[in-house]
Order: structure tokens, then C-alpha cells, then sequence
């Protein structure tokens, strides 16, 4: 089966030109097609059209965060398993490293390193970028600039590494059975996760696909957390406390290559806020969350997990604009 090479290398391309001097607009018209679908997380949101995005997101960002780099911990490409199509896409995780010098967005600048996570998915046709997922940890940058806009997290705050075995840039194409290997342990994880009603209890259930030492490394406000006991005790089980009657999950994309993978949603699946959860009060209204996930393997289990959530659009869905709230305080 041919492989992810011309792809790869359209992004890779993308990539070098949007973090140069080039014009982003310049950059966006060259490598995108005219009628780009990009999606990203709040305050941006749903764009179409490469003007758009240079506007409203690369126009800021390069604004607030000059001497831009872009350290990239994971790149792989696949086809997509969720459409029939198979189309190609490529996806990459990381960090935006600049230094904070203006405002983003209402947050202050530090004159300091600022890093941006970011996850991202580019579905690649004939030459051209035509749909493109962004998601960004906005609430990271807002606590490296001291503008926290959540209450105590349950898992720890750091800057985010890359994978233990340090092999996560597949520039070159890996074996197509490490791929499938790796889909089909993403696919069994997802498989249990389900709506939450598998009738074991969690920790049994979390061992099913995952190692033992799992980390698990989450989004500001919640964090990161190490081995399925923590994991358990940190993240999931009070996520599934405070969140009932959870969908089935509806990803756009799903994909592996080698020993990565990862899939993201718009949303990924909906849910009813009953229980108190980072410290805001149960609304009972029901909730999407958008998330990317990404994934590394080991053996036939799951061993590392990325997650970035859009944790500002989640609370403002229950009416609370957390970033204006925080910005306004100072």
C-alpha cells in the first residue's frame, strides 16, 4: 500500500513556512484549499477559509508569542478509519514556544518563554491542506501567566513531555502492522470505555487496555497522572461522577501509524453535568466535549495517553465565559 510521504511533507512544509517571517495569510493560501474547514478550541472556534484562519487565530498568535518555534513531540499519519473514504490525514503534538511579549486573547504577557500545547489534525487531498484541526491548551498559557482561570486540579501541573521512548516522528513511514496494532488497541480502549455501563469496576476495567504504570497526561485545570490507581482516583473516576448518561463517542478521525495513534471530535461525545466537578456546581444540563487524544502503544496495551479538551467552551455551555472572567480580573 503506498505510503504517507507526499503528505507528510505538505505539513511538514506548512509548518516551516507559518513558524518564518512568511505572512500568514501568504502561507494559509498556499498550502490550504480556498473552502479549509479548521476547527479549534474557544475563544476561535468553527472557521472557513484560509483569510479567516490567518485572522483570527495565526494573526494573534504570532502577535503575542514572537520568535515563534514550533516543538513537535509526536508526528504520524494514517487513513481515517472512521470515514469511507480512508482519507489521508496527519497529525503532530506539541508545543508553540515563543516569547509572551503582547496580549493574547486578554492575557497578559509575561516577557517570559510562553508554551502552547497543541494538537493537531490535517486532512490532506490532491496536494492541498482541506480541513484542519487545532487544539490549544489556552488555560497552560493562562497559568504561566499567572491567570489561572480554575480552582485546585486534581492532577499535577507541568509542561507536557513528549513520549518515554523519545520515537515519536515518523517522518519516514513505519510498518503498516504496528499501525493496525495500535488502532486495534485504541479501538478496544474505546470499545470498554463505551457509555461508561461495562459493569466492571473501574480499575478492572482501565487494566483491560492499559499498563499498569499508564500515564495519563491531561489538559490544564485537570492535569497529569501516573499509574491506573491514580488515574482512577485522580481523573476518571470523578469524571464519571460528575457526568451522566454519557453518549456513544463520535469521532471524525481515528488513525494510527507505527506505535501511535489518536482520534479527535466535534464533539467527541455529549454528556449531563450532574455532579460537581473543578469546582463548578452541578447544572443538569447536557454537555459536548471536544477533545483530541493521542496515544502510544506498547505490546497490546495502551501506555501513554495526550489529551487536550476544550475545557473553556465546556464551562461556557454552562454559561460561564471563564477566560473573559479571568482577563477581567486581572
Amino acid at each position: 500500500m503506498p505510503g504517507f510521504q507526499s503528505e507528510k511533507q505538505i505539513v511538514r512544509d506548512y509548518y516551516a513556512a507559518l513558524s518564518g517571517a512568511e505572512d500568514s495569510a501568504t502561507v494559509m493560501a498556499r498550502f490550504c484549499h480556498p473552502d479549509l474547514i479548521w476547527r479549534g478550541y474557544h475563544p476561535v472556534g468553527l472557521l472557513t477559509g484560509p483569510e479567516a484562519v490567518a485572522a483570527q487565530f495565526w494573526t494573534p498568535i504570532k502577535t503575542a508569542l514572537t520568535s515563534l518555534q514550533r516543538r513537535t513531540d509526536l508526528f504520524f499519519a494514517g487513513r481515517n478509519h472512521m470515514a469511507e473514504d480512508g482519507a489521508i490525514w496527519v497529525a503532530s503534538m506539541g508545543h508553540l514556544m515563543g516569547l509572551f511579549d503582547q496580549p493574547l486573547w486578554g492575557i497578559r504577557p509575561t516577557r517570559k518563554i510562553g508554551m502552547l500545547r497543541v494538537g493537531a489534525f490535517h486532512k490532506v487531498e490532491d496536494g492541498k491542506i482541506t480541513e484542519e484541526v487545532m487544539y490549544f491548551d489556552l488555560p497552560h498559557l493562562m497559568m504561566q501567566a499567572g491567570q489561572n482561570p480554575f480552582g485546585p486540579q486534581t492532577g499535577a501541573h507541568l509542561v507536557q513531555p513528549g513520549p518515554i521512548t523519545h520515537d515519536a516522528l515518523l517522518y519516514h513511514d513505519a510498518p503498516e502492522a504496528e499501525g493496525a496494532a495500535t488502532l486495534h488497541a485504541i479501538n478496544a480502549m474505546v470499545g470498554d470505555l463505551g457509555d461508561w455501563n461495562l459493569g466492571l469496576p473501574l480499575e478492572e476495567e482501565l487494566r483491560r487496555t492499559w499498563h499498569e504504570d499508564m500515564i495519563w497526561w491531561g489538559p490544564a485545570g485537570i492535569g497529569a497522572t501516573y499509574t491506573v490507581p491514580r488515574y482512577a482516583e485522580q481523573h476518571s473516576g470523578p469524571f464519571r461522577k460528575s457526568f451522566t448518561n454519557r453518549s456513544k463517542t463520535g469521532h471524525l478521525c481515528r488513525m494510527a501509524e507505527g506505535h501511535f495513534g489518536g482520534f479527535f471530535g466535534w464533539p467527541n461525545f455529549t454528556a449531563e453535568f450532574t455532579g460537581g466537578f473543578m469546582g463548578m456546581p452541578a447544572t443538569g444540563k447536557r454537555v459536548e466535549f471536544r477533545v483530541i487524544d493521542f496515544y502510544r502503544r506498547e505490546g497490546d496495551k495502551l501506555a501513554e495517553n495526550w489529551i487536550f479538551i476544550d475545557l473553556l467552551h465546556l464551562w461556557a455551555q454552562q454559561g460561564v465565559d471563564l477566560l473573559d472572567r479571568t482577563v477581567r480580573i486581572g
